[in-house]
C-alpha cells in the first residue's frame, strides 16, 4: 500500500511538472506574439478597388501625373473617404466649393457635377492637379512637391513664395504624400500584376 502511495505520488508531481512546463510554453508563445504584433511593420496602403479605374483614368489624363501620386494625394486629402468633410473642404479629394465650382465636372455623365461623388471627383483632381503643374512650371523645385503645395496652399501662395511655402499644413502634406507614393508604387504594381494575371483554366 505504501510502495503504490509513492508511485501515485511520484505520478501527480509528474504530472504537475508536465502542465508547469506546458503553461510556461503558453506564456512564452503568447508573449512573442504580443511581441510581433506591436513591431510587426504597417500594413501598406492600397488603392480600394472600387477606384482603381477611376485613378487610373485620372491619371492617364496629365503626362505629369501617376496612378501612385494620385492615390497618395487622396489618401493623405480623405483617406479614400468620399464624405469627408473639414467643414470647408468637401469629398474624396477635398475641393473647396471655389475651386470646385471651377474644376468640377458631370464626368459619369448623370447630369450633376458632385463633389461628393467620386467618380467626379477624382477626374477633377485629375485635371485640377494638371492645370497646377503648368502654373508652378518655372518655379525652382520639384514640379510634383510643388503642384502638390499648389493644390494644398493654392497656386498663388506657390507662386508669391517663390516655391513651397512656409506654412506648416503645406509643407507637412507634401512631405506626406511623398512619403505615401513609394508604397502606392508598391502596392498598385501588385494590384496591376494580379489583374493582369490570366484566370485558371477550368
Amino acid at each position: 500500500m505504501e510502495i503504490q502511495t509513492r508511485r501515485s505520488g511520484r505520478a501527480s508531481r509528474r504530472g504537475c511538472l508536465v502542465g508547469l512546463a506546458l503553461a510556461a510554453v503558453l506564456v512564452v508563445g503568447a508573449a512573442l506574439g504580443i511581441i510581433w504584433w506591436l513591431t510587426r511593420p504597417p500594413a501598406l496602403p492600397t488603392i480600394p478597388n472600387q477606384y482603381l479605374a477611376t485613378v487610373q483614368s485620372a491619371a492617364r489624363s496629365c503626362p505629369e501625373l501617376s496612378v501612385p501620386m494620385l492615390a497618395a494625394q487622396l489618401d493623405a486629402e480623405s483617406h479614400w473617404n468620399p464624405q469627408a468633410d473639414s467643414g470647408q473642404a468637401q469629398g474624396i479629394a477635398q475641393f473647396y466649393p471655389s475651386t470646385w465650382a471651377e474644376w468640377g465636372k458631370d464626368y459619369t455623365g448623370d447630369g450633376k457635377a458632385d463633389v461628393w461623388n467620386p467618380a467626379d471627383a477624382i477626374p477633377a483632381q485629375g485635371a485640377y492637379m494638371c492645370h497646377l503643374f503648368k502654373e508652378v512650371k518655372g518655379i525652382p523645385g520639384d514640379p510634383a512637391q510643388l503642384a502638390l503645395a499648389a493644390y494644398n496652399a493654392g497656386p498663388g501662395a506657390v507662386l508669391k513664395a517663390g516655391g513651397i511655402p512656409q506654412i506648416p499644413e503645406t509643407q507637412n502634406y507634401v512631405n506626406r504624400i511623398e512619403a505615401l507614393i513609394p508604397k502606392y508604387t508598391q502596392t498598385y504594381a501588385k494590384q496591376i500584376g494580379a489583374s493582369s494575371s490570366p484566370s485558371p483554366k477550368s
